[in-house]
């Protein structure tokens, strides 16, 4: 994984190494491939996350959305403070069945007080399976 620490919180990274992005990310195969709160990127098996007719769940895409936005908005929050979010919303434009699937993180807005991120999920051929989009407020500790 490469973070790109400009602005991270040493206990916020220290969570992230021990957690691997928390239980549901770590039990969903999520693996963090780079953080920042400008680009993120991370990956999922479609494997074991798929509904009762084979496709990738549409719950499984917002998953993989809200880890992203919400660990970029976490690191654009910094030190003593943290990300909560308050909105999320995800568009599916695509199927897949097999293999994993991308999600690739850009903000939008960060703010003293809102961070919004547009999170990307494409297959291995680089189709466009669902895009989400994902508002978190930041607070003090």
């Amino acid at each position: 994984m490469t973070i790109y620490p400009d602005n991270l919180d040493p206990e916020l990274f220290k969570r992230l190494i021990e957690s691997g992005g928390g239980d549901l990310t770590s039990r969903m195969g999520v693996e963090f491939l780079e953080l920042s709160a400008e680009h993120s990127v991370a990956r999922m098996p479609v494997e074991g996350n798929t509904q009762v007719i084979g496709l990738l769940h549409g719950g499984a895409h917002v998953v993989l959305g809200e880890s992203l936005g919400s660990i970029s908005s976490a690191i654009h929050a910094g030190p003593g403070r943290y990300a909560v979010g308050i909105e999320i919303n995800a568009t599916h434009s695509r199927s897949v069945t097999s293999g994993w699937v991308i999600g690739t993180c850009d903000a939008l807005v960060l703010g003293r007080t809102l961070a919004t991120h547009e999170i990307v999920i494409r297959d291995e051929q680089g189709r466009r399976l669902s895009t989400v989009r994902m508002t978190n407020m930041l607070r003090d500790q």
